[in-house]
């Protein structure tokens, strides 16, 4: 059986957080052009969790500057709803200082502005491939 494009499965289903419209365009090019489906796109830190609870994606891309609320506690307030969730910081290159805030409240990754395509790709494939380990590893926890 052959899938036409619109009946195949993606990838990943994607949140993109950015105060940036420019930088959210950017990112769902680069997602899509791999295969993932991106199911929201918040601009600001609050809208950024909103978005999260409603939508439960697979993989959330997340600005630390952003208004209203900033990435870093946006990530800690996912993080302390599931545990599992796997998000990437997308960070300026001043910034770099604050990472490892961002990895303390829980994010899985970052990506350093600006970017380039195979940077993206890479660190999402290297976050779902966790992700998909740890659900193996549950699974067969609750098996024996």
């Amino acid at each position: 059986m052959v899938l036409l494009d619109e009946e195949a499965e993606t990838l990943a289903k994607i949140l993109i957080c950015d105060d940036s419209a420019f930088m959210r365009m950017m990112l769902k090019k680069v997602l899509v052009d791999h295969g993932h489906e991106v199911i929201g796109e918040a601009s600001d830190g609050r809208q950024a969790v909103q978005m999260y609870r409603q939508y439960r994606p697979d993989l959330t891309t997340m600005d630390i500057t952003m208004p209203k609320m900033d990435g870093i506690e946006a990530v800690r307030l996912i993080h302390e709803e599931d545990p599992l969730a796997r998000i990437i910081m997308v960070t300026a290159v001043g910034q770099r200082s604050i990472i490892t805030d961002a990895l303390k409240a829980g994010a899985s990754d970052f990506i350093v502005k600006p970017f380039v395509p195979s940077q993206v790709v890479e660190a999402i494939n290297k976050v779902l491939a966790s992700r998909f380990f740890t659900e193996s590893l549950d699974n067969n926890s609750k098996k024996g």
